[in-house]
Formats: C-alpha cells, sequence, structure tokens
C-alpha cells in the first residue's frame, strides 16, 4: 500500500518564490555596486568579488527555474515528481562557485605579474563593506526560509549568498591592510585565499548535489525510520524487512516489508500498516510517500526464493 506525496502547499510556494526573487534582485544590485568599487579602486580583490557575484547571479537564475519547476505535482512522465531538480540546482550552483574561483586566481596572478595598482581604497571599502552586510542578511534569512520549507534549493543558495558576504567581509580585511601597510601584494594575495575558500564551499554543495542523485541514504531519517518501526512492530507482534529510503528534494520517499503471522486478515492488516505509515510520516514531519507491502511470517522466504529462481 502507498501513501501519495502531498502538494505543495500554494502560500509556502509563494513564500519560496518571493524569497528567490528578492535573492536576484539584490544580487544584481550587489554585482553594480562591486563594479563601481573594482573601476574607481583598481583592486584585485574587490574585481574577485565581483566575478564571484556575476556566478551568483546566473546560479540564482537557474535557481529560480529550478525552484518553480519542483513545485510541479507528478505527471505520466515523471510519477515521482521534480523534486530532484533540486540535487541538479545544487551541483550547478557549486560548479559555477569553482569557475569564478578559478577566473579570480587567474586574475589576481595576472594582475600581480603585469604589476600592481589601487586607488580610492577607502570609497572601495566603505561600497564593499555595504554589500557584505547586506548579503549576511539575505543570506541568513533565505537559509531560514530554506530550512522552514525544506528547500534544498534555497538553503544551497542562501549558502552561496552567505559565501559571498564572507568574501566581502575579508576583501574589506585585506584592503585594510594595504591601505594601512600600503603594501601592494596584500590584494592579490588576498584574492586568492578567497578564490580558495570560494572553492571549498563549491565543493561541499557539489558534494550534497551527488549524494542526492545517488540516493545516498540520510543517517538521522533512517534512524528515525527504524525507531518508528521497531516500537510499533514490537507492540503488534508483527516484524519488518527490507527498508528502503531516500530523500529527492523536499520529499522522502520509504518502501518497507512488514510480516504478519497467517491467517491476519487483509482489513486488519491493512489497517495496522496505514498506522504505521502514518507514525513515520508523523515522525519525520515532512513531505513523506510511505510505501509497505504486506507479506505472510510463515512463508515469505519461500515466496521470495520461488520468484528469484523464475524465468
Amino acid at each position: 500500500m502507498t501513501e501519495g506525496p502531498t502538494a505543495t502547499d500554494p502560500r509556502s510556494a509563494r513564500d519560496l518564490q518571493r524569497a528567490m526573487r528578492l535573492s536576484l534582485i539584490v544580487s544584481v544590485f550587489m554585482l553594480v555596486g562591486k563594479l563601481y568599487a573594482y573601476f574607481i579602486t583598481n583592486s584585485a580583490a574587490i574585481l574577485s568579488d565581483a566575478a564571484e557575484s556575476v556566478v551568483h547571479i546566473l546560479a540564482v537564475t537557474f535557481a529560480a527555474f529550478s525552484l518553480r519547476l519542483s513545485f510541479k505535482p507528478p505527471d505520466r512522465d515523471h510519477p515521482y515528481g521534480h523534486d530532484k531538480i533540486s540535487f541538479f540546482s545544487a551541483g550547478i550552483e557549486g560548479g559555477l562557485i569553482i569557475t569564478a574561483a578559478i577566473i579570480i586566481i587567474f586574475e589576481a596572478i595576472k594582475k600581480w605579474v603585469e604589476g600592481l595598482r589601487v586607488e580610492h581604497l577607502d570609497y572601495g571599502m566603505i561600497i564593499v563593506a555595504a554589500s557584505a552586510a547586506v548579503n549576511a542578511v539575505l543570506g541568513w534569512y533565505l537559509i531560514w526560509k530554506g530550512k522552514k520549507h525544506d528547500s534544498i534549493i534555497l538553503a544551497a543558495n542562501g549558502k552561496h549568498v552567505l559565501t559571498d558576504s564572507w568574501t566581502s567581509f575579508g576583501v574589506v580585511g585585506g584592503l585594510m591592510l594595504v591601505l594601512f601597510t600600503g603594501w601592494l601584494p596584500f590584494d592579490p594575495i588576498l584574492a586568492i585565499f578567497v578564490a580558495l575558500n570560494i572553492i571549498w564551499s563549491g565543493g561541499k554543495l557539489i558534494r550534497i548535489s551527488v549524494g542526492g542523485l545517488m540516493d545516498e541514504v540520510d543517517p538521522e531519517v533512517d534512524r528515525q525510520i527504524r525507531a518508528v518501526l521497531n516500537a510499533e512492530t514490537k507492540k503488534h507482534s508483527l516484524q519488518y524487512h527490507e527498508l528502503r529510503n531516500r530523500k529527492s528534494g523536499s520529499t522522502v520517499w520509504v518502501d518497507f516489508h512488514l510480516l504478519f503471522p497467517s491467517g491476519t486478515s487483509i482489513e486488519h492488516a491493512h489497517n495496522l500498516a496505514t498506522l504505521i505509515e502514518a507514525g513515520i510520516r508523523k515522525t519525520l514531519r515532512e513531505t513523506c510517500v510511505v510505501t509497505s507491502h504486506l507479506e505472510p511470517i510463515e512463508d515469505h522466504e519461500r515466496i521470495h526464493r520461488h520468484l528469484e529462481n523464475l524465468p
């Protein structure tokens, strides 16, 4: 028996889409500010920060498309829904972050070799610091919204925004060193360190993406499901096996076999299975599709062996 996925709450969908639009609008304004700061300072560190923002806008655009697609209900061609687009989104965002970091390192080394020249650092620092503060608030907001609605797309976007924020704060710190010491190599060195930090963040997003696309088990979700099954089967003198679970976007898919004593009526078995499935959904507190297969305890192994030997 199966409990199908519930449709996304329209209010939740609108809330997530508003948050994503806000992220995109703010990102455009931040990019404009950072580009202006670069043009007046000629700082490699500020250029690296602006390059990361360009990639971020591309990533947010794809994330917004992914978020919209993830809300589509299951259809004939996609009976399991469209939630897995969230893992593609996280992976692409991670890849774009790493691409930005490589560009940053290249530009920093190029400027260092060609000769360093910076000016108007005080004005540039003010613009970058303001951008960092705005992004910090936006990043925490997006992560909060993502966790609230269990949206990996929005949460990944929020982490990217926070990465942008810490990058900007780091740039401000490095430019202060340049301003107070007069040693210009601090600028490209800082840009390279910023890029390495960005690569680390992008790598973590790709790791999340690969884990989701490969249906990697979440240990905590698995533990919660087993706790419910152990308690319920013990209470009703049943057994279970063949437990599998995976997470696809915001939906957890669970299937298992329930073993009943021979002679149990189909009505009674159905009622108990429904009760156990409801317990799993209540425990996980998120969109959950539970499928249980009912079997007799006494003869299920012989039946399975027989079926496996069929041509």
